[in-house]
């Protein structure tokens, strides 16, 4: 049996959440070629977003570190959508969007990311090495302290 995405996030001892709807007028992923783009994602946990708030005023970094990997799995959900649950469909990690709200003085965006940076290594191996952004922001859609957005390259189309 073929591994799955779903089964190497569970041996690492995380779950993959639900591949939620948008909760705007745009779309989850979207293919071109071999490339497979994903939509900003936040972690969601009982139906409101996990840590909401802002680093540097009451989210704290191993709190924000959680964010981003919770993130990073909702990522995962929509790859797993996207190619079926097979594992093997994915070739690289390409790079990571990770947006962090923060206060002006908060400077460790680059920490944060690696929640969300760390578990793609741990799915992928050297295929889940990445060019990455974290960037600072006010604030992101739910209150969400932690927005990750990704592109993968798939196996080519048959």
């Amino acid at each position: 049996m073929p591994a799955t995405l779903s089964s190497r996030v569970a041996a690492l001892g995380h779950a993959l959440p639900p591949a939620l709807p948008p909760v705007a007028n745009f779309i989850s992923t979207v293919r071109s070629g071999a490339l497979l783009f994903v939509s900003g994602q936040i972690a969601v946990s009982g139906g409101t977003a996990l840590h909401p708030g802002r680093l540097g005023a009451g989210v704290s970094l191993e709190q924000g570190r959680e964010a981003a990997t919770g993130a990073a799995l909702a990522v995962l959900a929509h790859v797993a959508a996207a190619t079926g649950d097979r594992l093997a469909a994915v070739r690289r990690v390409l790079r990571l969007g990770v947006f962090v709200a923060s206060t002006p003085e908060f400077t460790e965006h680059p920490k944060v990311a690696n929640g969300a940076s760390d578990l793609l290594v741990a799915v992928f191996g050297d295929a889940g090495r990445h060019a990455r952004a974290a960037v600072g922001v006010a604030a992101l859609p739910l209150g969400a302290s932690v927005e990750v957005d990704a592109v993968f390259e798939l196996e080519a189309d048959e």
